[in-house]
């Protein structure tokens, strides 16, 4: 019963642990990148409250909680509520399997840094991406309006198409760790990381991901200037910041996913590996704000394009190389 409670006790520090600094890095990365695509554009990000701007996120939170929250008329109202929560939601739940640490020892134990070490971590976080474009499309729908139903509508086109040239993408480094497990593959990169073992399946793994998050340049679900907000055009208030909120705590998501999956996660010299996994993951944050500031949105039809004819291709290739090289290594 004592080891129970203990396990028990371990679990939910860890929770509440990952949680908080998800959240709060969040909350900040807002911020970051509100002032780093200021600099790209020669002005200056939010300065006025608190050293710095530091204060920012806690104003907008504020703001936001104190918004009216509006309902359209002819709405489909319980699932108009539901679907921001279950966008935030799944976004969280990804970092349940995610390996932020080597084991440490505690009380003469040996306790895993991840909530939970499934050994198909990898088959759980492709599963909720998938969810995640659940709360996008009731959204749309939900709200009864021909922008955001368009909007979702090019969401569940975009998670289609590039599902499965990120699925192929993950086929190389599964074959080199042999395993689903994330804390596996991360230890399969001890010596040298799959970014530079499996450089091509590293381009395509990041353009799907940046695809299937709807960010810049791939936000055509939210395109302002031909479909108004997309698929939150309805949403206000609080509501309305759990997608923002969803979008960015996704964000960490993909960050920690290049991490575990293409950079190593933990492994470095002389840092900490917690500090080594937080740099990687913030150095893959700032190449999506990067990105958003410094590249041009394509025609809806182009991105289609590029994801069927020339992802998905390439991804093919790349698993069949990489499996017929494993082979003649023997495995």
């Amino acid at each position: 019963m004592n080891e129970l409670l203990i396990t028990l006790a371990l679990i939910l520090f860890k929770m509440v642990l990952v949680f908080g600094v998800v959240l709060s890095m969040a909350a900040y990365l807002v911020l970051a990148e509100r002032k780093i695509l200021g600099r790209m554009q020669l002005r200056y990000g939010p300065n006025r409250i608190g050293p710095g701007g530091m204060i920012q996120p806690m104003c907008d939170v504020i703001k936001l909680i104190t918004k009216e929250d509006f309902i359209p008329a002819r709405a489909d109202k319980w699932v108009f509520l539901f679907a921001p929560g279950l966008t935030a939601l799944t976004a969280l739940l990804s970092f349940a399997v995610v390996p932020f640490s080597a084991p440490i020892t505690l009380f003469g134990r040996e306790v895993p840094m991840v909530i939970c070490d499934l050994n198909i971590g990898l088959l759980y976080l492709l599963g909720l991406s998938s969810a995640g474009a659940y709360g996008v499309v009731l959204g749309g729908w939900a709200s009864n309006s021909k922008y955001s139903l368009l909007g979702a509508m090019r969401s569940l086109g975009q998670l289609l198409s590039y599902e499965l040239a990120m699925g192929l993408a993950l086929i190389p480094v599964i074959l080199s760790a042999k395993s689903f497990s994330l804390t596996e593959i991360v230890m399969s990169q001890q010596l040298l990381p799959n970014l530079i073992r499996h450089p091509l399946a590293f381009f395509i793994f990041m353009v799907a991901v940046a695809a299937e998050s709807k960010r810049t340049p791939f936000d055509m679900p939210e395109a302002e200037n031909e479909i108004v907000g997309g698929f939150h055009t309805e949403y206000s208030g609080m509501r309305f910041g759990l997608f923002f909120v969803g979008e960015y705590i996704n964000l960490i998501v993909i960050g920690a996913m290049v991490t575990v999956l293409f950079l190593g996660g933990w492994h470095g010299p002389l840092l900490p590996p917690v500090v080594w996994f937080m740099l990687k993951v913030l150095l893959v944050a700032f190449c999506f704000i990067w990105a958003r500031g410094s590249m041009p949105r394509p025609r809806y039809d182009q991105l289609m394009h590029f994801g069927w004819k020339v992802l998905i291709p390439l991804g093919l290739i790349n698993v069949m190389v990489t499996g017929a090289i494993l082979l003649a290594l023997g495995g």
